[in-house]
Order: structure tokens, then sequence, then C-alpha cells
């Protein structure tokens, strides 16, 4: 159950962090523009401020822990995969674009095929 793939929001005090979130996100927001006599600095810090302080409280919550947890999680995972070197890379390019270039004429050659029974064999258009 480390990871369920739906979870849903069960406690009051859950519901309540989540919804202190949102609420200081709108007024981070509405700071923002509300200021506009301010500089911009006082602006921003209100916005950075508001924004910071939502996100704060939404990971308070269950739910914000167990997107934390998923997010150590996928890190580690990310950290264990085995990058392919400069040359690797080099050659999985050469080979993709060789087979796109096959697939093209390949499907070119289709359709004038089909073109040429349609129109020249079927209907008799010269």
């Amino acid at each position: 159950m480390a990871n369920p793939s739906v979870e849903t929001v069960n406690t009051a005090s859950d519901k309540l962090l989540l919804a202190l979130g949102v609420l200081l996100v709108i007024a981070g927001i509405a700071g923002f523009y509300l200021l506009d006599t301010h500089d911009w600095y006082v602006r921003g810090a209100a916005l950075v401020v508001g924004i910071a302080a939502g996100i704060a409280a939404a990971l308070a919550s269950s739910s914000g822990k167990g997107f934390v947890a998923f997010a150590k999680d996928s890190y580690r995972e990310v950290r264990k995969v085995v990058w392919p070197t400069r040359k690797e890379a080099g050659q999985t390019t050469l080979v993709v674009f060789g087979f796109v270039l096959v697939m093209a004429i390949y499907l070119w050659v289709s359709d004038k095929t089909i073109e040429w029974v349609i129109f020249s064999l079927i209907l008799g258009w010269k």
C-alpha cells in the first residue's frame, strides 16, 4: 500500500490542510495583483511567500507526505538507470534515422503503387 493507484482525502485535517494550501496560493496571487503600486520585489515576495506557504501546507497533509515519498522513490529509481554512452546514443540515433528512411521509401512506393493500380488500371485515367 506504499503507492495506491487512487488516493482519497479521508480526514478533516487533510481536507483543511489542502484547502488552506489552495487559499494561500490564491492569496499570494491576489497579493501580487493587489500590490500593483508597490515595487516589483514586494509584489514578487508576496507571490513567492503565498505559493511557498500553500505548497508547505499541502505537503503537510497525508496526501502531500505520500507525494513526497513517491518523489523520493522515483528519484531513487532514476538513479538506478544505466544511461547510454555518447557512442551508443549516436549509434542508436543512426539506426532510428535509417529505419525511418527505409519506412518512408517503402510507404512512398506503396502509395505510388496503389495510386497507379487505382487510377491507371481500374479507372483507366492517364
